[in-house]
């Protein structure tokens, strides 16, 4: 993908300097707190029932953050905000580090998770206000897949390097316990340095990221007008049936793919070891992944959002059928699996760059900052709900017939899609002078 060259934007807006770690740094205490977790319990010996209920439940902070997004955007800068929210989740993942021995380890690690949750779902409504205040908007189309790109190095950093290490020193120490206590540890430490990178050193001062100045008298007032302008968008309710609807299947595939990769064939898993899963999903998958997010970034800034819309939501939802075909079968051979991984991971990829360039669509105008966080709240929501019910449908069910569910479950992504109203030259790089 083509992005504008660093010398070509005023040096205070030079992108290159901090949207790959911004976002590695927004990428990573999601990836420990919606993967790492699941991976971790059922190393645990954990019912899948149970994970997917209980790391779900992770996913409300993401769902709730519009209710204070507003004061984000009113109070303080952004900037400010993703320093100290980078270091509240760097102290959230040393107090993870530290419980795991404990004998509360199931609640205070869920207790910090939470914690770590909040810091995390507060930092991205800074952030991705701030993406949209320090880069001109002839640029963000072709940046998002660059952002796009290290937010899912982030989660190959998770759920494929962490996830290997775990196995590795569970091997070598003879306990998983020891090994996810150290896993954390090492998190803590690349954390803090991202935190100081960014708050010494990188991060730019835009003239546009300043205090709103808004009385404390106005605050609740303008709180209000804030939510409501939202939901006075024109099509609202396609809006948020999109939003809500369109991960609707990968929401239910996400909490239990790595329980299928882990489970043993009598199971109806694949019987993989931790360390396989780290590089077949979370490395080669994940990979091919970033890949599809750059990708589509390309594709959209050539073509616009509205051409390339129907491609990507089919890249996004036939490839599941990757999953299905595994559970028919049970290969047992690590490339083979993670071949159709990486073909599934890359068409994920695809499909996901589409939906972030039509939250910026939604939250263009006054408020965009906390217009742009009541999106990824709904988007929250939409993950949260079918999540939670994943694991005990699967348990029902059954792995195969589940992946054929999570195939059904598509349908509803489609019609949504087919509602959005999209301008023809949204998003295309042509639009830069």
């Amino acid at each position: 993908m083509t992005a504008p060259r660093p010398h070509d934007l005023p040096r205070s807006r030079q992108p290159w300097l901090w949207i790959p770690s911004l976002y590695f740094a927004q990428g990573l205490p999601y990836v420990v707190v919606m993967t790492l977790s699941v991976v971790m319990y059922k190393n645990l010996g954990f019912s899948n029932t149970d994970i997917a209920l209980y790391t779900s439940w992770l996913y409300l902070p993401w769902v709730i953050k519009p209710l204070w997004s507003p004061l984000v955007e009113l109070l303080g800068t952004k900037r400010r905000w993703i320093g100290a929210m980078q270091f509240l989740i760097g102290a959230a993942l040393a107090g993870v580090a530290l419980t795991i021995p404990g004998e509360r380890a199931l609640q205070m690690t869920l207790a910090l998770f939470w914690l770590m949750a909040f810091a995390s779902a507060s930092h991205d409504i800074a952030a991705d206000g701030f993406y949209m205040l320090a880069l001109p908007q002839r640029s963000q189309a072709a940046f998002v897949g660059v952002r796009s790109t290290f937010y899912r190095l982030a989660n190959i950093g998770g759920q494929g390097g962490l996830v290997y290490l775990a196995g590795e020193l569970q091997e070598r120490t003879g306990s998983m316990v020891m090994a996810w206590s150290w896993v954390f540890g090492v998190i803590t430490a690349l954390f803090g340095l991202l935190a100081l990178w960014h708050s010494l050193f990188s991060l730019p001062r835009p003239a546009s990221d300043r205090p709103s100045g808004v009385q404390p008298a106005q605050l609740l007032p303008e709180f209000v007008r804030v939510f409501a302008l939202f939901f006075q968008k024109p099509g609202i309710a396609v809006i948020l049936g999109f939003l809500l609807l369109y991960r609707f299947p990968e929401a239910q595939l996400l909490k239990l793919a790595t329980p299928f990769l882990l489970d043993p064939p009598t199971a109806g898993g694949l019987g993989l070891s931790t360390k396989q899963v780290g590089i077949a999903y979370g490395t080669v998958g994940l990979t091919a992944l970033t890949l599809g997010g750059l990708v589509g970034g390309w594709v959209i800034s050539r073509v616009g959002l509205k051409r390339a819309l129907w491609p990507l939501v089919l890249a996004m939802h036939v490839p599941n059928i990757a999953f299905l075909a595994m559970a028919l079968w049970l290969p047992a051979n690590l490339w083979l699996i993670s071949g159709a991984l990486a073909v599934e991971q890359f068409g994920y990829g695809l499909g996901f760059t589409a939906y972030l360039m039509y939250m910026i669509l939604v939250a263009e105008g006054e408020h965009k900052t906390a217009h742009y966080a009541i999106c990824t709240g709904f988007m929250a929501l939409g993950m949260m709900l079918p999540g939670m019910w994943s694991g005990w449908l699967q348990d029902q069910l059954g792995y195969t017939a589940f992946f054929v569910w999570v195939l059904v479950a598509t349908l509803p992504s489609f019609a949504m899609a087919a509602l959005l109203k999209i301008p023809a030259d949204f998003g295309r790089k042509a639009e830069a002078p």
